[in-house]
């Protein structure tokens, strides 16, 4: 899985202490909720925002832990 990482999601993995193997977990094993421009994965205390780019690709827009 190839993940295409914004400034603002890496930002907020640093700040976060989220590492990239986590943002691939997420995605493969969390629920899947629909968007209007892509995806958010939920597992454990991580929230995913990410869209499946033409190439394949995921593009990682955000990430947050949830409360």
């Amino acid at each position: 899985m190839e993940l295409l990482i914004t400034k603002h999601a890496r930002d907020m993995m640093t700040e976060r202490g989220i590492e990239e193997e986590q943002i691939k977990l997420a995605i493969q094993r969390g629920s899947k909720v629909k968007q209007s421009d892509g995806y958010l994965a939920i597992y454990t205390y991580l929230t995913i925002a990410y869209k499946i780019l033409e190439d394949g690709r995921y593009k990682i827009k955000t990430v947050m832990v949830n409360d």
